[in-house]
């Protein structure tokens, strides 16, 4: 099993990636280093193998904490991760190209999230009529982008294709997230001591919420701002995201069964300190808005569910067994782990 450790992750024995790491390589986590990737299957960084949650061995707690719950990589996550979309095979391959330093692989990298606890995660634009009442209600972003970029976005009409309005949402959030780190620096601190003072006289929403959360991740961070711009969701466990090439997305908390492509080609702009590649990551995303599809699994037989992304890559089969019973699980139509 491939075990990674970053500073997102959920601390020790608290989690489940944790766990899954130690039943599987006779190694813990670090005490006080987070362990939120648990990886299972083929890929360059390091072989990966199954593991089965099963009474006895180092095994033991996860299967009793999450019984029946595993999959190609499990993440803990404690912090929010980047604000990241992956490229399709076209961009891939010229990234690697010109940059293989960063951008190592020319693969794509569709991925999908199952939830085992609560899972919280950004996703894809917001709506028009969503994105003018944050305009209305966010003074900090209308100081960021200005008012002639503001009065694009509130002139756009419902009956507007998306043709015409992709250009608008495009140059908005491009700007949004080329701002100089000190203006965005100074609008954060201010956003937040808005916030906090509001706070005291009513309560703020969940977008706002998530905003301060994730300013005492990140301080001084343009995520921050531009989380409004994003759905907020929230997956029950047992339901599914799945995320296409250019689509932008940022894990906040929660653990996952998570599914991908293999490659590792990733653009930041955003919650990270990491490299960032703002000019990238604006002009390859598609700019859809609305909120994205949650897969609740499709049953095939009493025992198992099936997630089915519109990916050619990959599905996940979900078997929850009862003590006692047995059942046939269909055959693959192709490589299968």
């Amino acid at each position: 099993m491939l075990r990674s450790e970053y500073d997102w992750g959920v601390e020790g024995r608290e989690a489940g990636g944790g766990e899954a790491g130690r039943g599987n390589s006779g190694r813990g986590s670090r005490r006080g280093g987070g362990t939120p990737s648990s990886a299972m299957g083929t890929h360059e960084s390091g072989p990966r193998s199954w593991l089965w949650a099963r009474r006895g061995g180092d095994a033991e707690e996860l299967g009793e904490e999450r019984p029946g719950v595993l999959g190609e990589k499990v993440l803990s996550v404690a912090k929010a991760l980047s604000i990241q979309a992956h490229p399709d095979k076209e961009l891939a391959k010229t990234l690697n190209k010109t940059h293989p330093d960063i951008y190592k692989d020319p693969n794509h990298k569709p991925e999908m999230a199952v939830a085992i606890t609560e899972f919280k995660a950004l996703c894809g634009f917001i709506s028009t009529e969503e994105l003018k009442d944050v305009l209305s209600s966010v003074p900090e972003i209308r100081e960021l982008v200005g008012p002639d970029d503001a009065s694009k976005v509130m002139d756009i009409k419902e009956k507007d294709t998306d043709e015409k309005v992709k250009p608008v949402l495009q140059s908005i959030f491009t700007k949004l997230m080329s701002a100089d780190k000190d203006t965005v620096s100074g609008l954060v601190l201010k956003l937040r001591s808005r916030l906090t003072e509001e706070s005291k006289t009513r309560n703020l929403n969940e977008k706002e919420e998530l905003a301060l959360l994730l300013e005492k991740q990140y301080p001084s961070d343009i995520g921050v701002i531009s989380s409004f711009f994003f759905n907020y969701v929230k997956l029950n466990p047992g339901e599914a995201l799945y995320i296409g090439a250019n689509e932008p997305h940022a894990y906040i908390s929660g653990e996952c069964v998570e599914c991908m492509a293999t490659s590792d080609n990733v653009v930041r702009a955003g919650l990270t300190p990491k490299y960032r590649d703002v000019h990238t990551l604006c002009s390859m995303l598609t700019y859809k808005q609305g909120f994205p599809e949650i897969l609740q699994g499709t049953p095939i037989n009493p025992y198992i569910s099936r997630y089915t992304p519109p990916f050619d890559e990959f599905e996940v089969d979900h078997l929850m067994l009862p003590s006692g019973e047995s059942v046939a699980v269909p055959a693959s139509q192709g490589p299968s782990r």
